[in-house]
């Protein structure tokens, strides 16, 4: 039976842990580089909203952050227990890649986090300041080494295959392949534009309830304004991503704009439901042109439909379509909301501005609902591939039969949606409590700055 195939039981595993994981990731490193601005600006301007922001917003990182250490070192094991094929041909490339992580994105976050979290009345301001700078970077070099090792796996470079393994010949071309420079700063941005909008959000939230005015309006201003100016960045980024994918991944590209014939100059699909088995589009609603003017820059450009691939060789096309679109429609609606607020702002009418924040106070999970429908088309769309024209999925497998895969997958449904539905409710708690919960009279700040930049003891 189909449905209790070993390879996609573990495919459906592997999609589920990583999809709680890759929220948990984004999520710390665009809130430790929001917590390390707010500390800056504390430093440099003395302001005591920013240093309660700064501590409020340091302690949802830490659960965000333990959520996502929990989760990565269930991904990690799973290599060995269902990819060990995957492990023995890949291994030497990427194994590497992960330890380089380890040594020192994670090692330099480990060093510094105890003073982040726990040094806030024990250390001077400048050394927490530097602490919290220095776990942004970590989290950042996190990113670095993981999308690293994701794009080799995407447009693999620097290796030699000898008997069936994949051996390393250029460190800088395994690092820095093909699609290297668009993914890691793709996916960055996804971050910060994630964080964002989960602030921005809360800020939101705040102002309607008339609750932490102060806080809520920094909250608003740094949200939207990330928003008002990355996100339209991101469409630019996305777009030379595309180019780039056209150009090593013609495949998954096909895939993602349903386009199955290689006849003319290519339309663009607004929608259709792909049909597989009959190689075309139904219910098709399309533009002429201007797939051709997207992807080639040209208004008579072409490129390769799926048709041009064997059948082995495409991508599943209905999820990777859909996926493709809502993630487009996400990021247009964070275009939207950050202009729209920071005209508001700019009008010095956000406060009275009930519908629009009623809006953005909803709007907080659309962050995440893009990144996952990023990684569908970025994972999906490598299909049938592990490591693009190197090693099949279905060739990556342990020798596992299908009802260990149902059990273990049913194991992971079960505990992932007890602890971290705790773990979510814990930071809407905490959320809901607000910033006033770590507000600090001056007695308790020994060492905080002085209106100007410069430090000293305040008397109380």
């Amino acid at each position: 039976m189909p449905y209790l195939d070993a390879v996609l039981l573990s495919r459906l595993q592997f999609a589920f842990t990583i999809g709680f994981h890759i929220v948990f990731p984004a999520f710390s490193i665009g809130m430790s580089a929001f917590i390390a601005t707010l500390e800056l600006l504390w430093m440099a301007t003395g302001g005591q909203h920013l240093h309660t922001l700064a501590r409020f917003w340091t302690k949802i990182f830490a659960v965000s952050f333990a959520m996502g250490v929990v989760s990565g070192i269930v991904m990690e094991y799973q290599v060995g227990t269902n990819w060990s094929r995957f492990a023995q041909v890949l291994g030497n490339v990427l194994a590497p890649l992960f330890s380089y992580e380890v040594l020192t994105a994670f090692f330099l976050e480990a060093s510094f986090l105890g003073l982040m979290l726990f040094g806030w009345n024990r250390v001077s301001p400048w050394l927490h300041t530097l602490a919290s700078i220095f776990v942004a970077l970590g989290t950042a070099l996190s990113g670095f080494w993981i999308l690293a090792a994701n794009s080799w796996m995407q447009t693999p470079d620097g290796y030699l295959l000898k008997d069936g393994i994949a051996y390393p010949v250029s460190w800088l071309h395994v690092i820095f392949n093909p699609s290297f420079p668009y993914r890691f700063l793709h996916m960055m941005i996804a971050t910060y534009l994630t964080t964002s909008l989960v602030v921005a959000a809360a800020g939101a939230r705040y102002l309607l309830a008339g609750w932490h005015e102060q806080e809520a309006r920094v909250m608003l201003k740094m949200g939207l304004g990330m928003l008002a100016v990355f996100a339209p960045i991101q469409a630019l980024v996305g777009d030379e991503h595309g180019r780039n994918t056209l150009e090593h991944q013609p495949a998954k590209v096909a895939a993602i704009e349903a386009h199955w014939e290689d006849t003319g100059p290519a339309e663009l699909v607004l929608f259709a439901w792909p049909d597989r088995d009959r190689e075309r589009n139904v219910a098709q609603v399309a533009i002429p042109h201007l797939g051709s003017l997207i992807l080639t820059h040209s208004w008579n450009g072409r490129y390769r439909g799926l048709r041009d691939f064997p059948r082995d060789q495409r991508p599943p096309v209905v999820p990777v379509f859909f996926a493709f679109r809502a993630m487009v429609g996400l990021g247009l609606a964070m275009i939207a909301l950050g202009w729209w607020g920071m005209w508001l702002h700019w009008r010095r009418r956000i406060a009275a501005a009930k519908t629009y924040l009623r809006i953005l106070r909803v709007c907080w999970p659309l962050g995440f609902l893009a990144l996952l429908s990023g990684w569908v088309v970025t994972e999906v769309g490598r299909q049938p591939w592990i490591a693009t024209g190197l090693l099949r999925t279905a060739d990556s497998m342990s020798p596992l039969q299908p009802g260990q895969v149902f059990v273990s997958l049913a194991l992971f449904v079960v505990v992932y949606g007890v602890v971290f539905s705790i773990g979510i409710w814990y930071i809407s708690r905490m959320i809901r409590r607000g910033p006033d919960a770590q507000r600090l009279g001056p007695e308790t700040l020994p060492n905080r700055p002085l209106a100007g930049g410069r430090f000293g003891t305040q008397p109380p």
